[in-house]
């Protein structure tokens, strides 16, 4: 992924999780994963796991490829 598309997603993942009126420590705390690591995920500071991308979806209610619309 490029870093454009890294960003892209993360817009996605904040545009949803704030649609859902969740924090980054709500999000992190339901997936087990850091605050920190999830707001550099929505800055597009860091690519996450595949395994990370379904289990994002699946708190958010959304399915995976919602997470892609912006590419």
């Amino acid at each position: 992924m490029s870093k454009r598309d890294l960003q892209k997603f993360g817009k996605r993942l904040k545009s949803l999780r704030i649609d859902r009126d969740l924090t980054q420590l709500e999000l992190a705390e339901i997936l087990d994963l850091s605050p920190n690591f999830i707001g550099m995920i929505e800055r597009g500071e860091r690519n996450t796991t595949v395994e990370n991308v379904f289990n994002i979806a699946r708190a958010l209610g959304v399915k995976p490829s919602n997470l892609f619309e912006e590419l």
